[in-house]
């Protein structure tokens, strides 16, 4: 290519606090509009915000959990603007001192590993939202999301690609679930992304005029819009033409973005140091206690799952992806310690198809699964141990989907306990090979994938109830005379 993209993300994460950033009120998803304001958070006169706690030790878990910089003492800016949904006219955020800066994420893209670099993480208040009715000819505005608290997470331009900004967002939000200070819900807004785009010629160490693309809400749409934000840059610049800098918004029916305004710069917002509120000092015994208190990261839990149940490197990082499906496997595991690769098949095929269907999302804990873990193991000891096949254990699995019955309730009710009888096995086998003497002919002549099908016949005749390698012993036995 003629070109190189350069790519940097800024992100905000929804905390998952109780109350807001500087007030006591809700901040729980979906109540009916403006029942979750007060005086502080609308900025009604003579009220002053008093700052959560909580929210600063969500903040200093992320800036250790990304290898951050953490700033002694940072300062709260008032960042001014008007918009409908900004009641005050400013939103409480950081600026010159935000409380960390220089770490990295680490991604994998297109089998290359890589390090991401973080110019700084903030903390800041959400505005509300603006909804407009086009058939009503009005706009409403919901202010319940106002002072929700918010992490601001900024990349450095180390991005080159679409693929690679997608896997850089899989990778925080993984990240941010782990440490529990962040659902990563984009579909309810606790994760959303800016995407700054630029291009300049292969080589080149000069940065072109970017644009930012705004509230992406999906790992498909930003990956998406990067792509069209590249190729729209690229066809303006062959064309002749300058990519302007401004803000644009990704059109999801259309797959294509949309110029917004013209891009602010910070003097436009005429940031200035909060006069309500102290700079915040963080001394390094309040960074140790939460350093302490930190969770097992990703990396290190793919690197557990290797070496302590010698699983392969893919399945370790398909596991690890979600820490509730890394949670669930690891609590199956403990139903059935003996058969970790099996266990870890399931979970990504049965499991992890069926999160899909459900659409179920990160926040849901494994707890409220249709399948409790457990019984996911339980039912994995059963074929271990020669009760119920394989094939008849993917029936029953969908019956403790469905009903919520364990699996030894479902066997016994429904008869489907495996057949091992030798005697009952062998009579199969005869009746089959009775009734294909051709095929018997054959096998016995030199095609002995023919067994295959025996094995089917006999699957077949005894409902899926035999033992799979039990009829494979006696099938060959039998052939061989």
């Amino acid at each position: 290519m003629t070109y190189e993209s350069v790519i940097g993300l800024e992100v905000h994460a929804q905390l998952l606090t109780e109350s807001k950033i500087f007030c006591g009120c809700s901040t729980r998803f979906g109540a009916a509009p403006n029942q979750h304001t007060c005086p502080v958070c609308l900025g009604l006169p003579g009220v002053l915000p008093v700052l959560n706690k909580k929210v600063v030790d969500f903040a200093l878990r992320a800036a250790l959990a990304t290898h951050c910089t953490i700033t002694t003492t940072s300062r709260w800016a008032r960042k001014n603007y008007f918009y409908p949904d900004l009641p005050k006219g400013y939103q409480i955020s950081m600026y010159e001192l935000p409380l960390a800066e220089h770490g990295y994420v680490e991604v994998t893209a297109e089998e290359q590993a890589k390090k991401v670099r973080l110019t700084r993480i903030h903390m800041e208040e959400d505005a509300g939202k603006s909804i407009h009715d086009a058939e009503a000819g009005a706009s409403l505005v919901d202010l319940n999301r106002t002072g929700v608290p918010l992490l601001e997470i900024v990349s450095e331009p180390d991005i080159r690609s679409a693929a690679e900004a997608g896997s850089y967002l899989r990778s925080l939000r993984a990240l941010l679930q782990y440490i529990e200070v962040c659902d990563g819900n984009m579909e309810e807004g606790s994760l959303r992304c800016d995407a700054n785009v630029s291009i300049r010629p292969r080589g080149s160490t000069e940065f072109g005029t970017r644009t930012e693309t705004k509230n992406l809400n999906s790992f498909r749409a930003v990956e998406k819009a990067i792509e069209h934000e590249i190729q729209r840059q690229t066809e303006v610049v062959e064309a002749g033409g300058r990519v302007v800098q401004e803000t644009r918004l990704w059109d999801a029916d259309r797959e294509v973005t949309r110029p917004m305004r013209s891009k602010e710069f910070a003097h436009d917002y005429r940031y200035f140091p909060d006069p309500d509120l102290l700079p915040l000092v963080v001394d390094q015994a309040w960074v140790e206690h939460v350093r302490t208190d930190l969770p097992e990261l990703p990396a290190a839990r793919r690197a557990r799952f290797v070496h302590d149940y010698d699983l392969p490197a893919y399945d370790a990082e398909v596991l690890t992806a979600r820490k509730d499906v890394a949670d669930y496997f690891e609590a199956s595991l403990r139903a059935c310690p003996a058969a970790p690769k099996v266990v870890s098949n399931w979970v990504m095929d049965s499991v992890l198809r069926f999160v899909k269907e459900e659409k179920l999302d990160a926040a849901l804990k494994i707890e409220t699964w249709p399948c409790p873990p457990e019984r996911l193991g339980a039912l994995i000891g059963l074929i271990q141990n020669g009760t119920i096949s394989t094939t008849i254990a993917k029936t029953v699995y969908e019956d403790m989907r469905r009903t919520g019955h364990s699996p030894e309730e479902i066997i016994e009710s429904k008869g489907l306990r495996q057949v091992s009888d030798t005697d009952t096995l062998q009579a199969a086998i005869a009746e089959v090979l009775t009734a294909n003497p051709d095929k018997v002919e054959a096998y016995r002549g030199g095609k002995e994938k023919l067994l295959g099908f025996f094995v089917g016949q006999v699957m077949r005749a005894t409902q899926g109830k035999a033992n799979p390698q039990m009829v494979n012993t006696l099938l060959r036995q039998k052939l061989s005379q």
